[in-house]
């Protein structure tokens, strides 16, 4: 029997309404902006033609408002998976624009000690492997077909590192996961043969 291709699209929600410019989190009640709701749409009518059979997203309100306009072109509800959520931060609910907020201030230099972990959450090992075991899911599911996964920069980010062999630890600044963009992984059977990236909605 041929092993049945299948791809996983992993994106990362749109922009989301912060006037406060706070590192939001997990925190609830955080919602796409107008432009985010233009970003999720713009992606939706990419994805319109592909053979998408199953949409998840983590379960914060930004990735299941992203979510939502994949799915209904697809007539599909969005299933959710808690292990696609953002990960954790010390820094959670405070600014940490460089140059003002928690960042300035002496007490909290402790959490920047390690960089490679990092020091100031969710270790990078445990964010790879849910978004792994998410993704594996979410391929079952849509075996010989396409699922989207909606999730946050951060483990996006992380998995398709742990996916590609790269150093999880990076700088954040260098990170290849836009707003509203897609990661695709290609798969034969269980094994990954090759991955693409899209910024679908313009920045």
């Amino acid at each position: 029997m041929t092993a049945a291709r299948t791809v996983v699209h992993v994106m990362r929600h749109g922009e989301v309404y912060n006037p406060e410019k706070i590192l939001y989190g997990r925190l609830p009640d955080y919602h796409l902006s107008d432009r985010g709701r233009a970003q999720a749409e713009a992606v939706a009518e990419w994805l319109a033609s592909r053979d998408i059979t199953h949409v998840v997203a983590s379960p914060l309100e930004r990735a299941q408002e992203t979510a939502a306009p994949i799915a209904a072109h697809h007539g599909l509800a969005v299933s959710t998976d808690g292990e696609l959520i953002e990960s954790e931060n010390i820094f959670e609910g405070q600014r940490v624009s460089p140059g003002d907020g928690a960042l300035r201030d002496p007490r909290n230099w402790w959490h920047l000690r390690n960089p490679r972990t990092p020091s100031w959450g969710e270790p990078y090992t445990r964010i790879a492997d849910r978004m792994k075991r998410a993704v594996a899911r979410a391929r079952e599911v849509a075996d010989g077909h396409e699922a989207v996964c909606v999730s946050h920069q951060l483990p996006v980010e992380t998995l398709r590192r742990a996916m590609t062999d790269k150093p999880l630890h990076h700088f954040p600044t260098r990170r290849m996961c836009n707003l509203a963009s897609v990661t695709s992984f290609y798969f034969d059977g269980g094994d990954c043969v090759g991955w693409g990236y899209a910024e679908l909605a313009g920045q």
